[in-house]
């Protein structure tokens, strides 16, 4: 049943990040990759949540995975941060490269914090 409840959260979670991504696009028209930086930040944030209820007596590790791993691991992508640092990297514009790999680790651990904390609050 996990990974049943796993793989549905990974295709709900993609298809959320397609959406999202399409409608920040429209809204932020910025050669900066915006749109993946924001998904990532509230995919962690999110993360954090869920796993301060991955106690005991929490919430259930099954709806932990279905929703930690497959809901926040379709939303989120690391892969697509690497490729969008390449491609900023090759259009020649290192400082804005370099900003954006550091800037989203440094701003999605701090979001994996704070949902961690405010998980912690809700939970208890």
């Amino acid at each position: 049943m996990a990974l049943v409840l796993m793989a549905l959260g990974g295709a709900v979670g993609a298809m959320l990040r397609f959406v999202v991504d399409a409608m920040i696009r429209q809204l932020w028209s910025a050669r900066f990759p915006v749109a993946t930086l924001i998904i990532n930040t509230t995919g962690s944030l999110a993360l954090g949540l869920i796993t301060a209820g991955a106690t005991p007596g929490g919430v259930d590790p099954v709806w932990c995975a279905a929703l930690g791993v497959g809901l926040c691991g379709g939303f989120t992508t690391f892969s697509t941060a690497m490729v969008e640092t390449v491609r900023l990297l090759g259009e020649r514009r290192g400082l804005a490269g370099l900003t954006y790999l550091l800037g989203s680790a440094v701003v999605c651990v701090i979001a994996a914090g704070l949902g961690s904390w405010l998980g912690t609050v809700w939970w208890s």
